[in-house]
């Protein structure tokens, strides 16, 4: 990415319409799929992880990560996501062990405080 493009994405965060979002909470985690519009009128997603922390003095506050993902590169990152999500499935051992006990592999119970 050239500088140019740098500012250009910070322009359609500042100025992107919100066109629709899908919020996916996740543990302490949520994630937010927002599709946004440019000024052009043309769409690109935002992907934000959210974690709600607590601060010192007891207050809440959030780390936030986004990822800008144009419609030009939505195919290559799509399959190259399904490719390691694959990859986990067939990879990924049998059972886990969690607090000293085996169980069956669920992706839905990944905790990824642990990462």
């Amino acid at each position: 990415m050239y500088s140019e493009d740098f500012d250009s994405v910070g322009a359609q965060e500042r100025n992107g319409d919100d066109v629709f979002s899908k919020p996916v909470r996740a543990g302490k985690r949520t994630y937010f799929f927002d599709v946004k519009a440019t000024k052009g009128n043309d769409y690109y997603l935002t992907i934000t992880e959210s974690k709600r922390k607590v601060e010192k003095d007891g207050r809440f506050s959030y780390d936030k990560h986004k990822i800008f993902l144009y419609k030009e590169d939505f195919d290559k990152f799509t399959e190259s996501l399904q490719e390691v999500i694959n990859f986990i499935k067939e990879k990924a051992p049998a059972t886990v062990s969690c607090e000293g006990e085996e169980r069956p592999n669920s992706f839905s119970d990944v905790d990824f405080d642990q990462l």
